[in-house]
């Protein structure tokens, strides 16, 4: 499987996916750990994937993304954005409702 390939496939089987440096607990920059706290301060349960770890992720993302930061927040498959765009949907209170109706079991 191309790296592509797998991009899209742990977007099809995460409803929530944060590409990042790190892990929530061992954030390898402020923005991860930033955005990761938001994220948890939702309640939310959400994927991440340390691209650290995956340096093909790491270097595919961004043309897969078009966006050539860290960290990258997709929703139900589609690029949300990265660190500050988390932070301003959390502030508005955003952040939680999209989880919330994202994650909602029907």
């Amino acid at each position: 499987m191309d790296v592509n390939e797998r991009i899209k496939a742990i977007l099809v089987e995460h409803p929530v996916v944060l590409f990042m440096k790190g892990t929530p607990a061992w954030p390898m920059c402020d923005f991860s750990a930033r955005a990761a706290q938001a994220l948890t301060a939702t309640g939310a349960r959400f994927q991440t994937v340390n691209v650290q770890a995956d340096p093909q992720i790491r270097s595919a993302l961004p043309h897969f993304s078009n966006l050539s930061t860290f960290p990258q927040l997709f929703v139900q498959g589609e690029l949300m954005g990265g660190c500050d765009v988390i932070e301003e949907l959390h502030q508005a209170g955003e952040l939680g409702r999209m989880m919330a109706d994202v994650l909602a079991v029907p």
